[in-house]
């Protein structure tokens, strides 16, 4: 990536020391890149210890050599079914052990891997992803097939069939007929579709490798290290889960039922805060670095785990690949935030007309540099209005409006302040959600807060554990915002409800208030 020389016109409106500070701040440490192919940097994994294990699962366990092998076997079957250098591939999958021998095999032929649990994904969105990503042959285990919507052209292939039984060591390498380019597709994620239609985003190899073998995304990942996999793998932060450790040489801890099981065996977790919430680090003696993203963490739940191992709180939309920002926060310091950009990459702060506010002041964050995908899949409009030309690195690439309201510190740190859809109106007052669920956060005794708005006129918010004082609650929030932002009802639950992604279920708050108000 070039270095952030944008023309003195772009930030003529600044005073010269604003101008030298929006190149300090916004532009991540420039580093090359050891490999820029994801399948290729696992591959050297397997070379240089084929009897390391690569991964575990319910007891059983799989070698990255005998990962290697299946999924050279594997790749070559995909071939023999039509696919090629730039196709995409279903990975419908439960988590196991054939699920890293599909996902290994769809990169090593040339493809890129669409993945959805199809445990739990309805057949409704299946078609529309099988539509959307055009996949020509969906990769599933045996006792799933029936669940796959069947269609003209489609092919289905058993990636447990035959057992993970590797073929004979002597058997050649797989070599597809044209070597990926790293601004290939190596997966598509769908976004959650709270919202509307699931929209697909194709994350390149160069956007993986960037993240995932620079430090300090790559998590001080390596042999001996166990990561813990505990996220839905249609879900971006699994593929650092997965990808982060194959690439990095570690084991991965495939979890059955128990979350809080895997983890207390695992060294590296990544999770969001809601399924942090879940766990109680005195049981995890084992875990030396977390890292979280995926939602606003509160500030005691990182207090609590960053007083006991490396604590990374973490900020990027699917669309900047997995995580643009981290920091490491350490519990003695004054301020949470979301750090600074990963190598490589560049974050801008700027107002409504495209322009970098002054530092310190609060503006949307655009993402630019090696984190920015490919943009979405069949749907050129809403790509042309999120993805658009970078005016800071110019060389015809491009930055990504995040929809994350930020600002800068004076020592370069950008600290999360919502997002621009939280920014509701409540008579007639423009009020940050996340505001009042920060200082919620403050009160003694509550760990966990979100807020929403119930309707034109009252604000309602929800508080964890169930014995926080609601009153209380109400007075820290009267005494530190407006009137307008102190909520007409708090609500305390035992724990706020999750989504499939581990994230906060507001879809089902919002339910929850519906019935207390008839």
């Amino acid at each position: 990536m070039g270095r952030l020389t944008p023309p003195d016109s772009l930030l003529a409106h600044l005073t010269p020391r604003d101008r030298r500070l929006f190149r300090q701040f916004g532009q991540g440490q420039a580093i090359a890149l050891p490999r820029l192919l994801v399948h290729e940097a696992i591959e050297h994994r397997a070379a240089a210890g084929p009897h390391t294990i690569a991964a575990e699962h319910e007891g059983v366990t799989l070698t990255y050599g005998a990962l290697d092998r299946l999924a050279d076997q594997l790749a070559a079957r995909l071939v023999r079914a039509g696919v090629r250098p730039g196709d995409r591939v279903g990975l419908f999958v439960r988590r196991s052990l054939p699920m890293l021998v599909g996902l290994l095999a769809t990169l090593k032929a040339g493809a890129a891997y669409v993945p959805q649990d199809i445990g739990i994904t309805p057949a409704a969105q299946l078609r529309h992803v099988m539509r959307t990503a055009r996949t020509r042959v969906v990769l599933t285990q045996a006792k799933y097939a029936d669940r796959i919507p069947s269609g003209a052209g489609h092919s289905l292939l058993m990636i447990d069939e035959p057992a993970l039984t590797p073929p004979p060591s002597a058997q050649a390498t797989y070599r597809p007929e044209r070597r990926p380019d790293p601004d290939d597709g190596a997966y598509v994620l769908f976004t959650s579709g709270t919202t509307g239609t699931p929209n697909g985003v194709t994350v390149t190899h160069r956007n993986l490798c960037n993240l995932l073998l620079t430090a300090p995304g790559g998590l001080g990942i390596g042999p001996g290290q166990r990561v813990a996999q505990i996220l839905n793998i249609a879900f971006d932060m699994a593929a650092w889960e997965i990808l982060g450790c194959l690439t990095g040489g570690g084991t991965l801890v495939i979890r059955g039922k128990d979350i809080a099981e895997t983890v207390r065996t695992a060294d590296v977790v990544i999770a969001t805060p809601t399924v942090l919430c879940g766990i109680d680090p005195q049981a995890c003696t084992r875990v030396r670095t977390v890292a979280v993203a995926g939602e606003p963490c509160p500030r005691p739940l990182a207090d609590l785990w960053a007083s006991r191992c490396t604590f990374y709180n973490c900020c990027g939309p699917t669309e900047t690949t997995i995580v643009n920002t981290m920091h490491r926060h350490r519990a003695d310091t004054g301020r949470l935030t979301i750090g600074r950009p990963t190598p490589n990459t560049t974050v801008y702060v700027l107002d409504a007309h495209r322009r970098p506010v002054p530092i310190g002041e609060t503006g949307e964050m655009w993402a630019g540099g090696d984190c920015v995908s490919a943009g979405y899949l069949g749907n050129a409009t809403l790509t042309a209005e999120r993805y658009v030309p970078d005016p800071f690195l110019g060389a015809g690439r491009m930055m990504f409006r995040t929809r994350d309201l930020g600002r800068w510190t004076e020592d370069g740190e950008l600290e999360h302040l919502g997002r621009t859809d939280d920014q509701v109106k409540v008579r007639g007052f423009r009020v940050e959600l996340g505001a009042v669920s920060s200082v919620l956060e403050s009160v003694p005794g509550c760990t966990r807060a979100t807020t929403l708005r119930w309707d034109a006129r009252r604000l309602v918010s929800f508080v964890c554990p169930q014995d926080v004082d609601p009153e209380r609650a109400r007075s820290t929030v009267a005494a530190a915002l407006p009137y307008y932002c102190v909520p007409a009802a708090i609500v305390p639950v035992a724990a706020l409800p999750e989504t499939d992604r581990g994230k906060v279920d507001r879809a089902a708050l919002l339910r929850l208030t519906a019935g207390a108000s008839r």
